[in-house]
């Protein structure tokens, strides 16, 4: 018979079992796991995070849709996109808006913002009632409601101050009748300027929407330029690669009325090309009415590059000037119904050599349709 001896293991010094631990090539396999599980999750988590943001940003536009529609149901008249208070006499220009009041402002009550429009309309001390000339600094404009501002653009510094990340549709014209689109009174679309002291006022209502509501864009996005490259500058020329296209205005583009798809010579399909001059104004003060700070055409479709054929300081008389988001594949619009949609920037604009009349269908196809009120189109509208 063998014997067998037992003998009993000792425990380690510190009284516990002592355990063989990682190899460096087990260590490089985990962290080789754990790069590629990180890897397939941020990118799953950036889209929720996306896709959260463009809710928010769509609900946004049904609050301006519903504040238009309580606007409408009050006046009879959808409000202006540029009006106020016309020529003063003070000295300075500081004792009226200088008719270039966005229509922002009269808006502000059907925003949950009766306060604001309150501070507005009674003025202060040094500026008079509903206030100075509109490409002013005063406090009581110098923050808009943030109900104004699109989580998904990245082009305002901060929630404080004077941006926004919204625009009016001013139809489907690069030109409108009386002095251009930007101080025009007549415009294809639902916003028009308010006149001026002495000359008739353009205001449209439910009742010149001839396409329907429900075919009629209204509001739409436009990403705000507060940190864009040479922004404010009047007109500044660029380099090439240095300015995405989104981020700005081309302002020397000759021919636009007749041939608006020249626009598309000015990039490279992101970026303007070298030598370019632009500015970048939109989003940079709310209460300004002139189309670079707060308007939109449909015209060329989302995401387009912006052109005008001249101007400085934001004037120009004709532009093309898209709707431009940060969201994948296109941008958020809010119709007269108040309902939103999702619009593509692949969405059928027609025939971009071709020049628009104020009456009849647009030649700018599906796009151009929906900045019509009164085109008679009959092609079927997303």
């Amino acid at each position: 018979m063998c014997n067998h001896r037992w003998v009993r293991r000792q425990p380690s010094k510190s009284g516990v079992q002592q355990q063989r631990g990682f190899t460096l090539v087990e260590l490089l396999v985990v962290i080789a796991i754990i790069g590629v599980l990180v890897g397939l999750l941020l990118p799953a988590v950036q889209a929720a995070r996306e896709a959260a943001r463009r809710m928010e940003c769509s609900n946004n536009l049904r609050q301006l849709g519903l504040a238009l529609l309580n606007y409408e149901s009050t006046y009879k008249k959808f409000v202006y996109r540029s009006g106020g208070t016309f020529d003063g006499t003070g000295s300075g220009l500081l004792d009226s808006n200088r008719g270039r009041l966005s229509g922002f402002i009269p808006l502000l009550p059907f925003m949950e913002q009766s306060n604001m429009y309150s501070r507005i309309q009674a003025g202060d001390a040094n500026n008079p009632p509903h206030g100075p000339r509109a490409w002013s600094s005063w406090d009581p404009w110098n923050d808009s409601p943030d109900t104004l501002l699109c989580p998904s653009d990245d082009g305002y510094p901060s929630r404080t101050g004077r941006f926004n990340s919204y625009a009016f549709s001013m139809g489907d014209m690069v030109e409108s009748l009386v002095s251009g689109i930007g101080t025009g009174r007549q415009v294809r679309g639902i916003f028009a300027a308010r006149g001026s002291r002495g000359n008739p006022h353009t205001m449209y209502g439910m009742r010149d929407v001839i396409d329907g509501t429900s075919n009629t864009i209204a509001f739409s996005e436009r990403i705000c330029q507060a940190k864009a490259p040479y922004r404010g500058q009047n007109p500044v020329t660029v380099p090439g690669n240095a300015v995405e296209h989104v981020l700005g205005v081309h302002t020397r583009v000759a021919g636009l009325i007749d041939t608006p798809a020249l626009c598309r010579t000015v990039t490279d399909g992101r970026y303007f090309v070298d030598g370019s001059q632009i500015q970048s104004r939109f989003g940079v003060a709310w209460q300004d009415a002139q189309p670079m700070y707060v308007a939109f055409n449909t015209v060329l479709p989302p995401n387009s590059p912006a052109c005008a054929d001249g101007g400085s300081y934001g004037d120009s008389t004709h532009l093309v000037i898209p709707p431009a988001s940060r969201h994948t594949g296109g941008v958020n619009a809010v119709y007269v119904d108040g309902s939103t949609h999702f619009l593509s920037e692949n969405i059928d604009s027609g025939n971009l050599n071709a020049r628009q009349t104020l009456v009849g269908p647009s030649v700018y196809g599906v796009w151009g349709a929906l900045g019509s009120r009164a085109g008679g189109e009959v092609a079927q509208l997303p």
